[in-house]
């Protein structure tokens, strides 16, 4: 097959891979340019020596100062996730863009309470505004993934949610190069990088009264008129369209099977994750997929990349902060990479364990070089070629790692459960994500200092162990439909096996329900029984 060849679970008319399913997904997506510009900006805004000389940093401690910007860069974390509890809320009361719209005025009011600090208020304006822009965050980061999953075709949905990763990946871009041109062209401009974090949550909260409305959830509220017509406009195509029907007839089941295991009310997905095991199980794997994404020490990086940097032998806060833009091309470049070429041909699970290997050799090198080098100890203005190696190898490790643990995670997410314990599953994701966030930012400045080139053999060592859970546990899902994905997770069958035995029933149901279709022979009334009798007979 070629690189853009789409395997499909079923014939699909061209129409469906139209631009109005991509503009939705990259509006929805924009929501990660708000996080990933603040997960880049933050660092390098408090190492600038303005921000520090506004704030009366210059005079503090190591300890004192590492314990500061731990304090700055975390309480939006710990926003964050609340931000994702409430999301589970606003998702189920006001649905998916609606709610984005809610989360992304959070984000506006924060960012431009930080715009009101200064050396003469303090900062205690900069930790309430992150603590709001954190909450707006956490909830678009539960709600964008789980939209753009609920409207994208089987074939193109890891490509499609894959743009709530570039979106971050854009952001961060940006994040990381504005201090390098204020430190450039304008050294007391410390407030600038502030202000443009309301570019990306305006352009959100405008854009959300354009997207149409999940044709998923507005189905499990009852609104299937409306449901239609938004799936019709998304797909581009006629009610009367067979690819339409078989759309909807699918839904129909999944909602009647809902509703036959106990009904779809707002305690209905706690009562099931209480009850069984098999969604208990599932929840644990989409959280642990966060775990192990920070556990390759990415946000470590993110957040204070100049250490990172400098630990390695690079000095100077110019040449710091130019290594750390190069870093963030490195990063959007294989997510491109990623979303074009990868991650609905390769598919999910094979990306993760390459992604992880290769990036924990590079880390193993990188620790090695500071601990043989000691280059904190024998500071240069020009890195010897050992230790552009070392550099060369941090970069490796930006290409193994961005087009594999950087996306997937929350791919995975956003496709791993049923439509009745989805927004629950998306929120304790999120969560997780930004719990570990949390423990990372809070924690890197105080592993730098006292564990030094440690920390490089710490996340390279976690970075294997990643590879040994994803090939036992991780089943792959690219192409499954989302009424299917829970097929996949049957603890009867092998992780490495699943999707092709899951892909192949699928197969057959699909070609007897085309045919009852075609034939007339099939009406709403009696789907779920005509389908469950295929699939017995499967």
């Amino acid at each position: 097959m070629g690189l853009f060849t789409k395997v499909e679970d079923r014939p699909t008319p061209k129409n469906v891979y139209n631009w109005r399913v991509y503009a939705c997904a990259a509006m929805a997506g924009s929501a990660a340019i708000m996080i990933g510009y603040d997960s880049a900006f933050i660092g390098t805004t408090i190492a600038l020596p303005s921000f520090k000389k506004e704030f009366n940093m210059l005079h503090l401690s190591t300890d004192a100062l590492n314990l500061l910007s731990a304090n700055i860069v975390s309480c939006y974390q710990a926003g964050a996730f609340f931000g994702a509890i409430a999301a589970y809320v606003a998702a189920f009361f006001l649905g998916r863009t609606s709610g984005l719209a809610v989360f992304s005025a959070i984000f506006v009011l924060g960012s431009g309470l930080m715009l009101g600090a200064n050396g003469e208020r303090g900062l205690g304006l900069i930790y309430a505004g992150r603590v709001l822009a954190g909450f707006g965050v956490g909830g678009a980061s539960n709600l964008a993934p789980i939209y753009i999953s609920e409207i994208s075709p089987p074939a193109i949905r890891g490509r499609l949610v894959c743009m709530f990763e570039l979106g971050w990946q854009i952001g961060g871009l940006v994040g990381f190069w504005i201090n390098y041109g204020i430190e450039l062209h304008d050294p007391s401009g410390w407030l600038i990088p502030f202000a443009v974090q309301l570019i990306p949550s305006g352009i959100l909260f405008a854009g959300s009264f354009w997207l149409h409305e999940s044709p998923r959830w507005l189905m499990s509220k009852g609104r299937r008129e409306e449901a239609v017509k938004n799936l019709c406009w998304i797909r581009e195509l006629d009610e009367d369209d067979l690819y339409i029907k078989e759309e909807m007839y699918a839904i129909d089941r999944d909602i009647e099977r809902q509703m036959a295991g106990g009904g779809m009310g707002f305690w209905q997905p706690f009562k099931l994750l209480a009850s069984n095991r098999h969604i208990q199980w599932r929840f644990f794997l989409g959280g642990s997929l966060f775990f192990w994404q920070n556990a390759s020490g990415i946000n470590a990086i993110n957040y204070y990349s100049p250490t990172v940097f400098k630990s390695i032998g690079v000095v100077g806060l110019n040449t710091s902060l130019f290594t750390t833009g190069l870093f963030g091309v490195v990063k959007t470049v294989f997510t491109i990479f990623y979303l074009v070429f990868l991650i609905d041909q390769y598919g999910r699970r094979r990306l993760l364990m390459i992604g992880a290997t290769g990036g924990s050799l590079c880390l193993w090198y990188v620790g090695a070089y500071i601990a043989i080098a000691k280059p904190a100890l024998h500071p240069t203005k020009t890195l010897p070629p050992s230790g552009v190696s070392a550099i060369f190898f941090f970069y490796v490790w930006t290409a193994f790692y961005s087009p594999t643990w950087n996306p997937t995670p929350w791919v995975y997410n956003s496709e791993m459960f049923d439509q009745n314990v989805r927004t629950l599953a998306q929120a304790f994701a999120a969560m997780n994500n930004w719990f570990w966030n949390f423990m990372v930012s809070r924690f890197t400045p105080q592993m730098f200092t006292t564990m030094g080139y440690g920390v490089y053999f710490f996340f390279a060592a976690l970075m294997i162990c990643s590879v040994v859970f994803v090939y036992f546990f991780m089943p792959e899902t690219k192409n499954i439909p989302l009424e299917g994905i829970d097929r996949l997770f049957d603890r009867r069958l092998k992780a490495s096996q699943a999707h092709s035995i899951v892909w192949k029933e699928l197969a057959e149901e699909e070609a007897a329900l085309r045919v009852g279709l075609t034939s007339g022979t099939m009406e709403k009334d009696t789907t779920t029984a005509q389908i469950e009798d295929v699939e017995q007979k499967v």
